[in-house]
């Protein structure tokens, strides 16, 4: 009898005790100060964040097999009155592992979903992002050390070490001075695989050989946007903006990691992607250049797969520069392997416009003649006449070439004006959308205006080299990126993949950019753009099945410490990014309405924050 007292009791004690520790536990939790800053290291801030409330569609870590049982009473954006009032204090911060993370580039991710992907054709490198129950909620924590990146130009030539702290590159490519390390910096001496004594030799080399004037690979303006396949650390991307020529350098994340990282940081355009089986989120005729020094691709493979995708991408009359020792070396394997890649440009109706040491530069026709003039059945064969050569998102490549319309057919050419010109020159491809010469004059004098306002409204924060990498997440024409031609900086400029494909439009104004669906990831790494520009974004994903809490800590992740973002929308998405200013460590920097715009918008407001700077540890230093 008394052991029966006695238990009940003890089970009483029990109760009351977990009672209590549950209060505490929850009470910490909704009134517990930030978890920034004082932490000693990622790892006691966040071990894969387990048992916290549901953001948006997403969960917060997945390794626990209860973190995919939450009830439905989790926060979410425009269900209930209740759940809206719910703000957190803070987000929780990702431990160091991920202090570059990629969420649709994580090859973690593949080993852990036991994805079957085919190695033999890089399918691995190719985006796989994860499900709403495996996404990581939380803040991106800089590295140890992390400093303010060093400003334009002079970052083009060295970066803090402590913000990429990976120097494998150095020692690995020594003998060819992609970089190297000194003291607290790396430094670029602007070398690459094929040109040990400088990009800058190698660019007036290529120039001379297709005796364009001055050497200048511009070609008076003619030649203006080059995708740079294997890009190592850009340099060659780097190199080419002072000839006013813009270079999409495209690398994957493999055994060179962090080489796009390392572009980025320095303040050259560059894209994580890879020449695999889906095509490039590029538009048909993009480029007037292609160029692939020792990117140690494949072209032979899949009927020639790869090389094709690069001649959907080129412009009529467009070159391929390819510096490699198939190009040149004298041994068996190199002289078959020149000999049927030969063959195969060949039939593609590629022809050799200069070849000289290591490098050989084909060149794309002009018109469809040749491909007429071909014996029939010859491979690889015209695609088929309803083929979208424009559609790319999530679109496999195929082993076939992308015909002229007819109307490129009968201009004989892209039809662009040079650079300059071309930024503010009507495209003869508006008419693809049905826009007039009118429409986009107006369009691109509004951005103008805009443009100004906000560098009005950011005048005491910013000076001339504040910002180097800016990113337009909404681009539509691309005339925000165009008012930016005099403030040395470059834009990335994205099309939503389910709207009017104006990406295209966007590469005939000598812009570069790309197609992404912003309830995903981009495709970069953390801390890589210093500012960006979301008009109406948070509205648009809002309509969706997707959540616009993870879109905030998605722009987080990609905007550097002290780096800004510029929210142009409806009263009701600003009072949204209000709410989390505190936990995503943000502060407000001015709020302006509409009113003034040349052209009404329907009562959007703009709203600009900064990001604040924060780390798990206390080694940050933000002087350079």
């Amino acid at each position: 009898m008394s052991r029966g007292r006695s238990d009940g009791s003890q089970k009483k004690r029990i109760f009351a005790s977990i009672f209590v520790v549950a209060i505490v536990i929850g009470f910490l939790y909704v009134y517990g100060g930030s978890i920034f800053g004082s932490q000693n290291s990622g790892s006691s801030a966040l071990e894969y964040g387990k048992s916290l409330k549901r953001l948006g569609s997403s969960y917060l870590g997945a390794d626990d097999d209860n973190d995919g049982k939450q009830d439905d009473s989790s926060s979410s954006f425009g269900q209930g009155d209740v759940e809206d009032n719910i703000v957190p204090k803070s987000f929780p911060v990702c431990d160091d592992r991920h202090s570059e993370l990629i969420p649709c580039l994580d090859r973690h991710l593949i080993y852990q979903l036991r994805m079957k992907l085919d190695l033999s054709v890089m399918e691995h490198y190719e985006r796989h992002c994860p499900p709403a129950e495996r996404r990581y909620n939380c803040l991106i924590p800089p590295p140890s050390g992390y400093k303010v990146p060093v400003k334009w130009p002079k970052s083009r030539d060295e970066v803090w070490r402590a913000n990429i702290p990976h120097t494998h590159l150095a020692h690995e490519k020594s003998d060819q001075n992609w970089m190297v390390e000194k003291g607290e910096k790396i430094v670029f001496p602007g070398g690459g695989t094929h040109f040990h004594y400088g990009a800058d030799k190698y660019i007036a080399s290529m120039a001379n050989m297709l005796n364009f004037s001055n050497n200048n690979l511009n070609n008076e303006g003619r030649l203006r946007t080059v995708l740079d396949v294997g890009c190592g650390v850009a340099s060659f991307g780097g190199y080419l903006l002072s000839s006013d020529i813009i270079t999409m350098s495209l690398a994957p994340n493999d055994v060179h990691q962090n080489q796009i990282q390392f572009a980025l940081e320095r303040g050259i355009p560059a894209y994580l992607g890879i020449l695999g089986t889906k095509r490039l989120p590029y538009p048909s005729r993009s480029f007037e250049l292609a160029h692939c020094s020792r990117c140690r691709i494949d072209w032979l493979q899949r009927d020639g797969i790869l090389l094709l995708e690069l001649d959907r991408l080129l412009r009529p009359g467009g070159y391929f520069a390819y510096s490699s020792p198939e190009a040149y070396a004298q041994d068996e394997e190199n002289l078959r392997i020149w000999k049927e890649m030969s063959d195969l440009v060949g039939r593609m109706c590629w022809t050799i416009a200069s070849k000289r040491n290591q490098t050989v530069i084909w060149q794309k026709p002009l018109t469809n003649d040749c491909y007429k003039e071909r014996e029939p059945g010859t491979r690889p064969p015209l695609c088929q006449s309803d083929a979208d050569p424009d559609a790319v998102w999530g679109v496999n490549m195929e082993a076939c070439i992308t015909p002229y319309s007819d109307h490129v057919n009968k201009a004989k050419g892209s039809g662009l004006a040079p650079w300059p010109a071309r930024l503010t020159s009507p495209p003869p491809r508006l008419a693809d959308f049905g826009y007039s010469n009118e429409m986009f004059e107006k369009d691109t004098e509004l951005w103008r205006e805009r443009v100004d306002k906000y560098w009005s409204l950011m005048s005491k924060k910013i000076k001339s080299n504040t910002l180097r990498n800016i990113m337009d997440m909404k681009a539509n024409m691309g005339s925000f990126g165009a008012a930016l031609k005099d403030k040395d900086v470059w834009a990335m400029n994205v099309v939503a993949q389910d709207g009017p494909n104006t990406l295209k439009i966007i590469y005939d104004r000598g812009l570069i950019g790309a197609t992404h669906d912003w309830c995903e990831a981009f495709s970069t790494y953390p801390r890589t753009y210093d500012l960006l520009h979301a008009w109406t974004v948070l509205s648009d994903v809002a309509k969706k099945d997707c959540s616009p809490e993870d879109l905030l800590i998605e722009m987080d992740r990609i905007v550097r410490p002290t780096g800004f973002i510029i929210f142009r929308d409806k009263q009701p998405m600003i009072d949204f990014v209000k709410k989390y200013l505190t936990a995503l460590h943000w502060e407000a920097v001015a709020t302006a309405d509409s009113s003034s715009d040349s052209v009404q918008d329907g009562d959007e407001i703009v709203f600009i924050i900064q990001k604040k700077l924060w780390l798990t540890t206390e080694s940050f230093r933000d002087t350079e």
